[in-house]
């Protein structure tokens, strides 16, 4: 009997829910400038009062099965906002090792991933993590553990998505709904603790998040612990309301971006 393993076998692969993690993390809340914080942000999500980003850099082991576990390193980057009073980040950037956890994110949840080279180095109490693509170390994050915190072991945070099929005869547009996702991510950390560090960001074409910038840090610390993830859908959303963003999930060097104006000059 032969086999065609281009069609579902009656052996379950994957479960259907949650996928459960083991972490290490360094997780960051920066404030940007005001300008870049507000073209980020997509309807329907709305602003909270300062321009933050949330970063976490983590390497990740991802218990598939009993007998499967998959170790990956992987960027996640948002845009801290709310959506009907739930606080949360609008995910528009992720990076990581391995094309079945990027096209299995992107297709199932609509995550913005990308394959990337991640390095997660801690040597005694010194971490330094970086993530690479088309050979450019675009974004370091290097520092030392410090103290325990009294931040809470167990939560769940939240991540904003959008699921869609790029347009075929028009690339600008979507074939199909567009639905506005969110990653639910359960953490139950072991332990967290300070960090005192810095973030350098590296230009790259294909990567633009020094158009990001790093105008203060605000929250720096070093997670372990366990995680589940998950997700659902939230609602259905005009095209024309991410279609912009799009681009960020692709590569193209040749994207000229927007022009914003500096603080200084909405000020003058």
């Amino acid at each position: 009997m032969s086999k065609l393993r281009y069609r579902k076998g009656a052996v379950t692969t994957r479960a259907a829910g949650g996928l459960n993690n083991t972490v290490r993390s360094i997780r960051a809340t920066y404030e940007t400038d005001p300008a870049v914080y507000a073209a980020m942000l997509p309807r329907p999500l709305e602003a909270i009062e300062r321009p933050e980003i949330f970063v976490q850099l983590a390497h990740v082991a991802m218990h598939v099965t009993p007998e499967r576990t998959i170790e990956i390193g992987a960027l996640t980057m948002g845009v801290n906002c709310t959506y009907e009073g739930q606080a949360g980040a609008y995910c528009f950037h992720m990076a990581m090792e391995g094309e079945s956890v990027v096209t299995s994110g992107r297709e199932r949840f609509g995550e913005p991933k990308k394959i990337a080279t991640t390095s997660f180095e801690k040597n005694g109490d010194h971490v330094r993590a970086t993530c690479a693509r088309h050979g450019i170390t675009y974004f370091t994050i290097e520092g030392t553990i410090g103290q325990a915190n009294d931040r809470p072991r167990s939560f769940e945070e939240y991540l904003y998505c959008y699921k869609a099929l790029q347009g075929i005869e028009d690339p600008s547009t979507f074939d199909g709904d567009v639905f506005l996702t969110r990653l639910n991510w359960k953490r139950n950390y072991s332990d967290r603790r300070d960090f005192d560090g810095q973030i350098t960001l590296v230009e790259s074409a294909y990567d633009p998040l020094v158009d990001i910038p790093v105008r203060r840090i605000t929250s720096l610390e070093y997670v372990e612990g366990s995680t589940v993830t998950g997700g659902q859908i939230l609602r259905t959303v005009p095209g024309e309301w991410i279609a912009d963003h799009w681009v960020g999930r692709f590569d193209d060097p040749a994207n000229v971006g927007i022009e914003l104006a500096r603080a200084e000059e909405l000020a003058a």
